[in-house]
């Protein structure tokens, strides 16, 4: 009998959204963790010991395909997607990540979410081999993986409560294999429309993280952590069709290697990084959009700061 409900789909809606973004960044060694700093992407990248690797022009192509079927549960949307970075000089940076999300929402004002993510093959730098005495260096490269899951909920009007977990691996090629680790995350977030035309949307995150390297003190290298991130982010209505975006988002890492001769024994990193955007409705389906994000990245180890900026232009068509 609980199929009764399944054999009268209403008719499935597909939809489809092409985005195309241009980057100037003054850091490609950092390129990719800055843009993903954010609750819905991947805000934990993995440890980056080869920055200020030179300015480049980035281009981001993205396509989204979403199927939305109804029934009397509610609405059910599956969707796929593919991005990429494509750099103008730096080629060996040229990476994309894909995703497949399946998400069901309740009459109650309950949904619930899936979500896999899949980023191969990323390029970090030409790193210190710490697996041989030359201590020559090679290309670092890394591929992730995670599945996450979310149950979210309308506590009361225009407030919703959502709670994330997820778990994931980010696999190193050979020549970095100690670095390979597996992590966990959990942490709630909130949606908060504070009035028409305002919208707040803040989150926490824990996440652990365990490199293979802490068990091989060899190679001195255990890139182990504590991770807590924190998040903000801000939409105002500035007129019916321009929307201003500001965002501050802060992540502290405790690093939990306690290998002799491991530059992160007993250290720590702290990432702060802010943002603002703005998006303007062209036509029903198309939208322009720009804006402007500058993070600062200091590990206790190292004797300044970093800077990363990037400045971006794009737009996105719905259809």
């Amino acid at each position: 009998m609980g199929l009764i409900g399944l054999d009268k789909f209403a008719e499935a809606e597909t939809a489809m959204q092409v985005e195309g973004n241009i980057f100037y960044t003054d850091d490609v060694s950092l390129f990719s963790s800055s843009r993903r700093l954010s609750l819905q992407e991947d805000p934990t990248q993995p440890a980056v010991d080869v920055t200020e690797q030179g300015k480049d022009i980035v281009f981001e192509p993205a396509l989204t395909i979403r199927k939305t079927f109804s029934s009397q549960f509610g609405e059910t949307t599956v969707s796929i997607s593919g991005q990429g970075f494509v750099f103008a000089d730096q080629a060996r940076f040229n990476h994309g990540t894909y995703g497949f999300k399946l998400e069901q929402a309740f009459p109650s004002g309950t949904s619930l979410g899936l979500r896999y993510h899949y980023g191969p093959n990323l390029f970090l730098g030409d790193n210190e081999d710490r697996r041989s005495e030359s201590k020559n260096l090679h290309e670092e490269r890394v591929t992730t993986h995670f599945w996450s899951g979310m149950i979210q909920r309308e506590v009361v009007n225009d407030l919703r409560l959502r709670v994330l977990g997820r778990y994931g691996l980010r696999l190193y090629n050979d020549d970095f294999v100690q670095r390979d680790t597996n992590f966990w995350t959990v942490g709630p977030h909130l949606d908060w429309t504070i009035q028409p035309g305002i919208a707040l949307t803040m989150g926490y995150h824990f996440e652990r993280g365990l490199a293979d390297g802490r068990n091989q003190p060899q190679f001195h290298d255990d890139v182990s952590y504590i991770n807590h991130y924190v998040s903000t982010e801000l939409e105002i209505e500035i007129s019916e069709r321009t929307t201003l975006e500001l965002a501050i988002h802060y992540e502290r890492n405790n690093f939990t290697s306690d290998l002799e001769e491991d530059e992160r024994n007993g250290a720590t990193e702290d990432v702060w990084q802010g943002e603002v955007g703005l998006r303007q409705q062209l036509t029903d389906n198309t939208t322009l959009k720009g804006g402007f994000q500058r993070s600062q990245r200091k590990a206790s180890f190292e004797p300044s700061a970093i800077i990363d900026v990037n400045v971006w232009i794009g737009g996105v068509y719905q259809f």
